[in-house]
């Protein structure tokens, strides 16, 4: 069967119908293609430069769930109708799979006006969205390349967008990110640091250290705080204030997390039995229901009771999905763990989390700490806290003491533990027993007798 002879009037039409998102109605990645072509060819004897952006709806994929596909297209139609409305005529808007559109933008010629458009469509995108009965608002997410420096030929431009794409998804939502060498090699260096620790967690090679956290009044060591620590045999040290958040991003933190309780339990049922163990949870770990269960699984396994477990949770964790971490964190305290408010003061709404939620400790964060001695505001702030949590039965932890002079103010103030350099920085297993044959003194109460601290070990 030869090749049907169509009208060229229809021929256009199918071509066109081939190049249309039936949705929008805007181009889709074929016309991208088409236009990139054309433009490159007009300036390919006087070449000047010209950009390529990708968006990216942050969080598009619950619309449909709560609301429904008819939702999510309407939607969609109106971001096409508004990144059409913020561009100039020379400007081409198509729209890829799902939720991604694309633009070409003849006009802009370098990374500084690259990143400034890329700000306008971000705040257009922003605004709420019209569905009706209800208002949704959604973020955007861009990744801007520009022609010839990111990318001479069609494929290589559109790959070095979805690279700076990509680096502004995993900086978090409504990011503007213009390609450029640099973070090209920083997203390299990522995907090398991300294979490495998956590695690392399957081979068991990811540590936990302890930091002390001790009592202020005494300095009798109460706790210990696990820390994450990891040595790669060719990058060497790498900080957790970078894998932790990779693990997280990437969607392993569970992995990692269940390897550092488990050391983290092992070690602590050597210490005395009146020592506690503080263990940090991840914003992932609270909109997971197994938690819980994975938690309390792994404390039968290493024989250390629940009651020994503080489990410290930022602000950010619980606001990610408060309803379901609310559950975790009722499950958890039910089997006797303790939960404790980390980096207190430092989000929006804390004094709001203590009301909506349990907890059994208030950590004050460093921040707080270091600008004791240089600002007479923070003083007032610390004590306000300290008195708060005194009127709600709540124990406090200031962190980051670096000095004595810290520990006393701190102390006077009435805040009845602390945890930083001063008393002692993150060390290992061995070194913790170690430590703790120097420092421990038992908690004495009335009417009992002290004991050696061989005498606690399990």
């Amino acid at each position: 069967m030869g090749v049907p002879d169509f009208p060229a009037s229809e021929a256009d039409a199918i071509k066109s119908s081939g190049f249309v998102d039936s949705l929008t109605g805007l181009g889709n990645r074929h016309r991208l293609r088409e236009k990139f072509q054309k433009l490159a060819e007009e300036r390919a004897e006087d070449p000047a430069p010209f950009t390529v952006a990708l968006v990216n709806l942050d969080g598009f994929k619950p619309i449909n769930d709560l609301f429904g596909q008819a939702a999510g297209d309407e939607i969609l139609c109106q971001v096409a109708h508004r990144l059409k409305a913020c561009m100039t005529g020379h400007a081409t808007v198509t729209r890829h799979d799902g939720d991604e559109f694309a633009l070409i933008l003849p006009m802009i010629f370098e990374s500084v006006s690259a990143e400034r458009i890329g700000h306008l469509i971000k705040d257009v995108l922003s605004a709420p969205y019209d569905l009706g009965d209800r208002h949704v608002r959604l973020s955007a997410s861009l990744g801007l390349a520009i022609h010839p420096f990111a990318g001479a030929d069609f494929t290589g431009l559109l790959k070095s967008a979805e690279t700076a794409l990509y680096r502004s998804k995993r900086r978090g939502r409504g990011q503007v990110t213009v390609y450029s060498t640099e973070i090209a090699q920083e997203m390299r260096r990522s995907t090398q640091i991300e294979q490495a620790l998956r590695n690392a967690i399957i081979n068991d090679m990811v540590d936990v250290h302890f930091q002390p956290i001790v009592s202020l009044e005494d300095e009798r060591v109460l706790g210990f705080e696990a820390l994450a620590r990891w040595i790669d045999p060719d990058m060497g040290f790498v900080s957790p204030a970078i894998f932790v958040p990779l693990a997280e991003e990437q969607g392993f933190i569970d992995m990692l997390s269940d390897t550092l309780l488990r050391k983290a339990a092992e070690a602590a049922v050597t210490w005395p039995r009146d020592l506690f163990l503080s263990f940090n949870l991840s914003s992932a770990q609270l909109t997971d229901m197994a938690t819980s269960s994975r938690i309390l699984s792994i404390l039968a396994n290493a024989g250390l009771p629940p009651s020994r477990l503080d489990l410290e949770i930022t602000e950010t964790a619980v606001i990610r999905s408060a309803d379901m971490a609310g559950q975790i964190i009722a499950d958890l305290r039910q089997a006797g763990v303790r939960i404790s408010l980390d980096d207190f003061g430092t989000g929006q709404s804390s004094l709001g989390r203590l009301r909506e939620f349990t907890f059994d400790k208030v950590k004050i964060d460093r921040a707080f700490v270091s600008a004791l001695s240089t600002d007479k505001t923070t003083e007032h702030i610390i004590k306000a806290i300290i008195t708060m949590c005194d009127s709600l039965n709540l124990d406090v932890v200031a962190e980051g003491i670096e000095n004595a002079e810290e520990a006393e103010r701190l102390a006077a103030m009435g805040c009845g533990m602390g945890q930083g350099y001063y008393f002692g920085k993150p060390i290992d297993a061995m070194a913790t027993l170690r430590y703790l044959k120097r420092n421990y003194r038992e908690t004495v109460y009335p009417g009992t007798s002290t004991r050696g601290f061989s005498s606690f070990i399990n």
